[in-house]
């Protein structure tokens, strides 16, 4: 599983062990960088809209990719059978996850987003049994139910704030329907570095092939290539496209080929819990007694997660050789 590593061809850890120390520095750095791209994707929203936004976003990340790919000895070439499943890979993690949620962040805020997010830890477990058969591990689940109801609690009063009217019925249809797309795109990526293909380069072809599907979306519903000028816009479109595509995309899939897509996506329960500490310096969040028993139920639930043996994964015998079989029946 040399897929699963950062570097082509380092050697994949044992699943079965605790998370070694680079496991841990994966983490850290999935949550830093994914915990500021709530406030910089606020700042994509309003005059261009979400599905153009996306195209300029994968449009910068995807040849740094390539790059970066390529300068560590990733392959690049692969049959078509292979890219079809970049093209699966790409509809569900570089395009329509970010369209529900970008199109979700017009309806609701940005906390209840985040919040909504967070439910891929409990989605990752329930899928990874479903489709890639593991095992449901106890420990997991019990952290990652702490972590989203922590979650609830941070943004409890904007959960509040939003009434659960006609928008916001509507932004929390399009935020669970982007979390359950980021989701299965996990599973895609499990799924392909366990046949050994190497996460930079899925990432890479999986970048690429997400500005064609969102360059055709915005075609469809006849959007307009425009770029909006505002420092804003642009420098938050350049912390999403490198910081918040290429690195953090390039560091939580090969988290997900080393820890496993249960414990990967308790990622997604602690980057809110950082941008809400972001939205108290720039968004005037208020804490309260229930936000800080939110944050000890994540931290509790993180405990839970990253602590603990993972249940080692059988191994199936080999096949006997032939004349070994035949020389078996024979006596």
């Amino acid at each position: 599983m040399a897929g699963s590593t950062l570097v082509p061809g380092a050697a994949s850890p044992d699943r079965g062990t605790q998370p070694a120390g680079v496991d841990y520095a994966l983490f850290a750095a999935t949550v830093m960088l994914w915990g500021t791209t709530w406030i910089a994707l606020k700042l994509q929203l309003g005059t261009i809209a979400p599905q153009v936004s996306l195209v300029w976003r994968f449009l910068i990340a995807a040849p740094i990719m390539l790059i970066v790919a390529r300068s560590l000895g990733a392959p690049l070439a692969f049959p078509l059978r292979t890219h079809l499943r970049f093209v699966l890979l790409a509809a569900l993690m570089f395009s329509t996850n970010f369209m529900l949620f970008y199109n979700a962040g017009t309806f609701v805020v940005s906390g209840l987003l985040s919040v909504i997010f967070s439910l891929a830890s409990v989605l990752n477990i329930l899928l990874a049994a479903v489709i890639l058969k593991e095992p449901i591990r106890g420990r997991v689940a019990a952290g990652a139910f702490l972590g989203v109801t922590g979650a609830i609690l941070l943004f409890g009063h904007e959960v509040d704030a939003s009434a659960l009217g006609l928008q916001a019925l509507v932004g929390l249809g399009l935020g669970t329907l982007g979390t359950l797309s980021f989701c299965l795109g996990n599973m895609m990526s499990a799924a392909t570095q366990r046949d050994g293909i190497p996460v930079l380069s899925s990432t890479a072809w999986g970048m690429v092939y997400g500005v064609g599907i969102n360059a055709a979306v915005a075609l469809a519903t006849g959007a307009s290539f425009a770029i909006d000028p505002e420092p804003a816009y642009l420098l938050s479109l350049v912390w999403l496209a490198i910081p918040g595509s290429v690195g953090a995309f390039w560091i939580y899939l090969a988290l997900l080929g080393r820890m496993g897509a249960d414990r990967a996506a308790y990622t997604t329960v602690l980057s809110p819990v950082l941008a809400l500490l972001i939205s108290t310096l720039f968004e005037d969040y208020r804490w309260s007694a229930m936000a800080f028993g939110g944050i000890a139920l994540v931290v509790a639930g993180n405990v839970l997660v990253l602590t603990g043996r993972r249940a080692p994964q059988r191994t199936p015998e080999p096949e006997p050789e032939p004349e070994a079989r035949i020389d078996s029946i024979a006596r």
